[in-house]
């Protein structure tokens, strides 16, 4: 299936990789992808508020 959405590639080392997978297969996700997004989100999500934290 094609997307019209962004793509681009970043590089990992193994470690970092195994994490990912983990999460994947701890978290029942389909695929690497979805995993990822789903970590980069979480992540957003502590930065912000971390962020909204430090600003009260």
């Amino acid at each position: 299936m094609s997307t019209k959405k962004p793509r681009y590639t970043i590089t990992l080392d193994e470690e970092l990789l195994k994490k990912i997978d983990d999460f994947r297969f701890n978290n029942r996700y389909p695929n690497r992808t979805q995993a990822t997004l789903e970590l980069i989100r979480l992540g957003m999500e502590a930065l912000e508020k971390q962020k909204n934290h430090t600003e009260d």
